[in-house]
């Protein structure tokens, strides 16, 4: 298999992996907002947590980034996820904001 398409795989499997986790955390949101703390919203502290274990043992990087790296040699934030450049830059900060929200709503509605 030629770089450009195993760079395309990658692309592809990381924007998969990132609407996915865009579904976890707005269901998350949702749920802690409408006070449905129901067992998919423990499963998506899993998964978080999951994504946050291995985001520390690759030093703040997702494997695919890593693994994108050997086929491509560019500089945009975007390189290896079909994504806007500026959503690419930022997801990480945006998405641990809005999992902030959520571990203080979700807090709230337990103590309440």
């Amino acid at each position: 298999m030629e770089s450009k398409t195993k760079l395309t795989l990658i692309k592809i499997i990381h924007t998969a992996i990132w609407i996915f986790f865009n579904f976890v955390i707005f269901y998350m949101l949702y749920a802690a907002i409408t006070n449905k703390l129901d067992r998919w919203l423990w499963i998506g502290y899993g998964f978080i947590g999951l994504e946050g274990l291995i985001l520390l043992t690759f030093k703040s990087h997702c494997p695919l980034n890593l693994l994108a790296r050997k086929y491509s040699n560019s500089t945009q934030d975007n390189f290896d996820i079909y994504l806007p450049s500026w959503l690419a830059k930022y997801t990480k900060l945006i998405y641990t904001t809005i999992f902030a929200i959520v571990i203080i709503i979700t807090l709230y509605q337990l103590l309440n």
